[in-house]
């Protein structure tokens, strides 16, 4: 999979809701998704089996295993300093998501998660740091390069205080409300 990067500057100068607008209307093939990252439109194809695999284990153990009433949202919108970012997955508390435009503030979110795919050190800084600057609780990133997942927790200053890295098969103690051990062992 293969992430194509256009500079803003080469679409035109118009507000970044405009011009990614702009841009997912006209440049954007179906089934695409487009970001708007530290001024960069990054439009990425549709993820590989493995990627939504990993969606679907996740989002299994949260439902079965949370301690709160958690919802998930995947592919949705976000405004965040430095841009728009669609993560892979985002949780909330029921009825965050409500009414809410396509591209909305990240308030009241619990966590985001990134599956890495052709550009993982996109997921790594840029939208780490981003995550961090809106003040998103938690970042979990699974990192299929590097075979770890890694917790980003406790936002502060642009970015996040508290790391907590195992490796591919280890689990992964996820804070309240979700209040259990992600199974990492089939997550890449």
């Amino acid at each position: 999979m293969t992430a194509a990067t256009y500079d803003a500057s080469d679409v035109g100068h118009s507000p970044e809701g405009d011009l990614l607008e702009a841009f997912l209307a006209l440049h954007t093939p179906k089934g695409f998704k487009a970001e708007l990252i530290e001024g960069e439109i990054v439009v990425t194809p549709p993820p590989d089996g493995n990627h939504e695999a990993v969606f679907g284990r996740i989002s299994r153990q949260v439902f079965r295993l949370s301690d709160g009433d958690i919802t998930l949202a995947g592919n949705k919108g976000l405004n965040v300093p430095g841009g728009k970012f669609i993560p892979d997955m985002t949780f909330a508390m029921e009825g965050a998501f409500d009414e809410q435009p396509p591209w909305m503030e990240p308030r009241g979110l619990l966590m985001v998660v990134e599956v890495t795919s052709s550009n993982p050190g996109r997921d790594r800084e840029a939208k780490r740091l981003g995550y961090a600057a809106a003040e998103i609780p938690l970042y979990l990133l699974v990192d299929r390069q590097r075979r770890e997942v890694v917790l980003y927790s406790h936002p502060e200053k642009g970015d996040y205080s508290g790391t907590h890295i195992v490796p591919v098969g280890d689990p992964l103690p996820l804070p309240k409300p979700f209040g259990f051990d992600l199974a990492t062992d089939r997550l890449i």
